[in-house]
């Protein structure tokens, strides 16, 4: 046998070691060069490793979770040749040459199958139960009700000493449990919930884990929090959306948003800046890099819209746009879901009236976005008259920014957004 030993490639400038994410291959499978065969992360992406050989894998090394450095041994792949791919080659080793055909095999697991228990003619009273009494079920009753998140204790048995059959979790299943409640004499007749799941943190989730927990204990947070009323700004945007091209995305409120910050960060620049602790330098930046926040099927992450401030609304909606399908679908680059310089998080599709968000290290600001509604509220001349107000929360590197200097920001940003022609202003 020729083996060939694969070792965990350089996977990004800088990088040391990468955590397993997911293995696309076990041992038996037949690999090809350039085939993928390995996820990992590192501290800005996921990464797709590719194969290197031709050949059979034989040992993997390392399971998801494991962190291991660049140049490990993690894999090993016969290259002395690999079976056709009509063969299954643990099969063809453990069969004997005069085997009977794979039909007779397959038959052989059904003839174990157990079949349900036919129902009692004419049906059985369910027996009762002593209370704390252990319900008598066979093995395959038992699974079924696990898979099916059932308390045995709340199902009656008709069998022999309260035995439950399969046809009794049949009726159970079948009458939504109101059948225990009826032969309990009591209750709601409702299944207990008695499932636990353990999931090891890996990955993305693990990832963002460590810099929540890194920013909240090096970051003293400052929280600010204003009302602003959108009332004119949502007149304009309903009346932009309903005349725009075809060719033009729809306009949330994000882009307003995007824009009103940008014009805003000039007269606080140290908001829009990165501070290194360990060495005590602030770097503020003029451009704005814009991260947003993105929920993904994988976790949050945060593409970044570069020099947002040179782009208009709906230049900002489409690369949004953009950017948070590359993000969902898991095919944004590295360079993309880095280097933000001030990011923005919004809930306000959920809901929420105010949200204290934590700082995206080693940025020094982060606004978010709650829910906007229609509220009374009192115009010039005392009259009550509705209008669409929603809360802007932000949060402050407070070693960085002062209490001042953020209302200073948030209130700009307000004054943007509530006369949103000035916007367009040169």
């Amino acid at each position: 046998m020729s083996e060939y030993r694969y070792k965990l490639p350089d996977v990004g400038e800088g990088v040391v070691e990468a955590e397993i994410v997911e293995w696309r291959i076990k041992v038996g499978d037949t690999v090809e060069e350039d085939q993928p065969i390995l996820d990992v992360m590192t501290d800005k992406a996921t990464v797709e490793v590719p194969c290197a050989v031709n050949g059979v894998v034989t040992k993997i090394v390392g399971e998801p979770g494991d962190v291991i450095p660049v140049g490990t041994e993690i894999l090993f792949i016969d290259t002395s040749g690999a079976p056709a791919p009509s063969e299954d080659p643990e099969e063809k080793e453990a069969a004997p040459k005069d085997e009977a055909p794979k039909e007779d095999k397959k038959a052989e697991p059904a003839k174990e199958e157990k079949k349900p228990e036919p129902k009692p003619e004419p049906k059985a009273e369910p027996v009762a139960r002593a209370e704390g009494d252990k319900p008598l079920a066979s093995p395959a009753v038992r699974q079924r009700a696990m898979e099916a998140d059932i308390d045995l204790a709340t199902v009656p048995g008709t069998g022999p000493a309260g035995r439950i059959t399969h046809t009794d979790l049949d009726d159970f299943i079948a009458a939504g449990g109101r059948l225990a409640a009826r032969a309990g004499g009591g209750g709601s007749g409702r299944a207990k919930r008695t499932g636990v799941e353990e999931q090891k943190i890996i990955g993305l989730r693990r990832k963002i884990a460590e810099n929540m927990v890194k920013a909240k204990t090096t970051i003293p947070h400052i929280a600010y929090v204003e009302e602003i009323d959108l009332t004119a700004l949502e007149d304009l945007r309903a009346h932009l959306n309903a005349t725009k091209r075809e060719d033009q995305p729809k306009l949330t409120l994000i882009p307003f948003l995007a824009a009103a910050l940008c014009r805003a960060l000039p007269k606080t620049p140290q908001a829009n800046a990165h501070y290194d602790t360990e060495a005590g330098i602030l770097t503020k930046y003029e451009g704005v890099h814009l991260g947003v926040a993105t929920a993904t099927p994988n976790g949050l992450m945060v593409p970044t819209i570069r020099h947002a401030e040179a782009l208009d609304v709906w230049e900002l909606a489409a690369e949004l746009g953009r950017l948070a399908k590359a993000a969902r679908d898991g095919k944004a680059t590295k360079d993309e879901l880095s280097g933000s310089t001030i990011t923005i998080t919004s809930l306000g599709a959920i809901g929420g009236l105010v949200t204290t968000p934590v700082i995206n290290l080693p940025e020094t600001a982060i606004i978010g976005v709650n829910k906007m509604q229609e509220l009374p509220r009192f115009d010039a001349g005392g009259r009550v008259v509705p209008r669409k107000l929603m809360n802007l929360s932000s949060s402050f590197d407070h070693r960085i920014v002062d209490g001042y200097e953020a209302a200073v920001l948030i209130q700009n940003v307000k004054a943007y957004l509530e006369n949103p022609a000035t916007l367009f202003m040169p």
